[in-house]
C-alpha cells in the first residue's frame, strides 16, 4: 500500500508557474477576511498553517507573497498526477486534489521492479513532467502508508516493513495515531499514556472499558494493524462554491449577485462530472462568525443554475433582516445522482427547457472564453472582480474517518 501526497499542492504548483516565487515564502488564500489554504514550507516554518486566518497568517510572515487561489488550475494538475498514478495501477483510491491511497500488489512484473523501486520512479517523473514534488509512503496497509508520507516532507520517501512495525510504532508518541488530537491527549496523558509504547503495554480490554470504541481503535493503531482495503471508487457527495466578503455585507441587492454567480460554478461544476443533485444547500456565516445553514430538497435532481439559485435566494430571504451582516455566503447541492436524471421539465412552466438549453450555451461560451465571457445581467459589474477570486470551492468526497480530510 502506498500514499502519495503533493508537497504543499498549491504553493508548489505557483512557484512553478512564477519563478520570482521560488525564494520567498508563499501563502496561497484571498483576502484579509478570508483563511490561509495552504502555505509553502517556507512560510510554514514561521507558523503558517492551512485555515489559520489571513490577518494571522501576515502577523507570523509578514514578507510572504500573497497568492490568490485558482481551483481550476491546481484541479489540472492534481488531474495530470492522477493519471500517473493510473499508470501504475488501476487500485487508486483519492483522498483530495492532491492526495491519494495506490494499492501495488502485484505490480512487479507489470513494472518489472518492486514496488518501492517504481513509486521512487514515479516521483521522478512527477517532478520531471509535471513540475512539483510529492511525497511517498509505503507500507503494508494504509494507516503506516500514510505515516510514512509523512516523515521528511518534502520529496519524503519511507517504508515501513511488516517485521519492524511494532517498534517503529513504539518509538512514537500518541499524538502520531490520526485521530488524537490535543483533547485525547490530554486525557490519555492523564491516565499515564504518552506513547504508543504505553498503549502496546495495555491490555486490549483494559482500553476498551476506558475509551469505548476509541480504546479498540487504540489498541489496533498501537500494532500498526488496518484490514481497510483500497477502494478505486469515491464519489463526490457533495459540490459547493462559498466566498468570504471583504466587508460585511447585509442587503439583499448585494448578496442575490453574488449568490447567483455561486449558482452558477456549481452548475457548471455538476454538468461537467455529469452530476445532479436533489437537495439545496445556503451557507451563511454572520459577521460574529455564526453559521447558519439551511437547505431544501427538489422533486427532481437538477443541474441548472437557476434552479439553484431560485432555490438558494428563497432560503437566503428568510435570513436577511436590518440588523445582521454577513461575512460569507455559499451554496452548494447533495444528494447527487447520475446527470441523465436531471431537470426533467414541468409542463406547468413551458419555457423551461429553452432556459435549460440557453444555460448550456452560456457555460460553452464560458468555458471557450473565461469566466466572464457573457454573463447575466444579475451579475454583470455587480460583483467585484477582488469578490470572485476570494472564492473555496469544495467536492466532499466519502471519508471513513480513518484518514485526515482533504486539505
Amino acid at each position: 500500500m502506498a500514499h502519495i501526497d503533493c508537497d504543499a499542492f498549491y504553493a508548489t504548483v505557483e512557484k512553478r508557474d512564477d519563478p520570482s516565487l521560488r525564494d520567498h515564502p508563499v501563502i496561497i488564500g484571498g483576502g484579509r477576511r478570508g483563511v490561509v489554504s495552504t502555505a509553502c514550507y517556507l512560510a510554514r516554518v514561521h507558523g503558517v498553517h492551512s485555515a489559520m486566518p489571513m490577518w494571522q497568517a501576515l502577523k507570523a510572515c509578514p514578507n510572504a507573497k500573497i497568492v490568490r487561489p485558482n481551483m481550476d488550475k491546481y484541479a489540472q494538475v492534481g488531474r495530470q498526477v492522477r493519471d500517473l498514478m493510473f499508470e501504475l495501477t488501476p487500485m487508486v483510491e483519492p483522498l483530495s486534489i492532491d492526495e491519494a491511497f495506490l494499492d501495488l500488489a502485484g505490480t512487479e512484473k507489470l513494472h518489472g521492479a518492486p514496488p518501492a523501486l517504481t513509486l521512487a520512479r514515479f516521483a521522478q517523473r512527477v517532478n520531471a513532467e509535471i513540475g512539483i514534488t510529492v511525497s511517498i509512503g509505503l507500507s503494508h496497509n494504509k494507516f503506516l502508508a500514510k505515516i510514512a508520507s509523512d516523515f521528511r516532507k518534502p520529496r519524503g520517501f519511507s517504508v515501513v516493513g511488516r517485521a519492524e512495525t511494532v517498534d517503529f510504532m513504539a518509538s512514537n508518541p500518541v499524538s502520531i495515531i490520526w485521530g488524537v488530537g490535543s483533547a485525547s491527549q490530554a486525557k490519555l496523558a492523564k491516565d499515564g499514556i504518552h506513547t504508543v509504547a504505553d498503549l502496546q503495554a495495555m491490555d486490549r480490554n483494559v482500553l476498551a472499558r476506558r475509551y469505548g470504541s476509541m480504546g479498540l481503535r487504540l489498541a489496533d493503531l498501537a500494532f500498526g494493524r488496518d484490514t481497510r482495503h483500497v477502494k478505486p471508487t469515491r464519489k463526490a457527495k457533495s459540490i459547493s462554491s462559498e466566498t468570504t466578503f471583504n466587508d460585511d455585507k447585509h442587503s439583499r441587492d448585494e448578496l442575490a449577485p453574488i449568490l447567483r454567480h455561486l449558482s452558477e460554478k456549481v452548475s457548471r461544476r455538476l454538468k461537467a462530472k455529469a452530476l445532479a443533485g436533489r437537495t439545496v444547500v445556503l451557507k451563511m456565516k454572520t459577521s460574529e462568525f455564526k453559521s447558519r445553514t439551511r437547505n431544501r430538497t427538489l422533486p427532481d435532481p437538477t443541474q441548472l443554475a437557476d434552479v439553484l439559485y431560485e432555490v438558494a435566494h428563497e432560503l437566503m430571504e428568510k435570513e436577511l433582516d436590518s440588523r445582521t451582516k454577513f461575512r460569507l455566503i455559499g451554496v452548494g447541492v447533495s444528494d447527487l445522482t447520475d446527470g441523465d436524471l436531471a431537470d426533467p421539465g414541468d409542463l406547468t412552466q413551458p419555457d423551461f427547457a429553452k432556459r435549460a438549453s440557453l444555460e448550456r450555451a452560456m457555460d460553452d461560451l464560458v468555458g471557450r472564453f473565461g469566466d466572464r465571457a457573457v454573463e447575466t445581467g444579475l451579475t454583470y459589474k455587480r460583483i467585484k472582480p477582488r469578490e470572485r477570486l476570494d472564492e473555496n470551492a469544495d467536492d466532499l468526497q466519502q471519508d471513513d474517518g480513518s484518514t485526515p480530510p482533504p486539505k
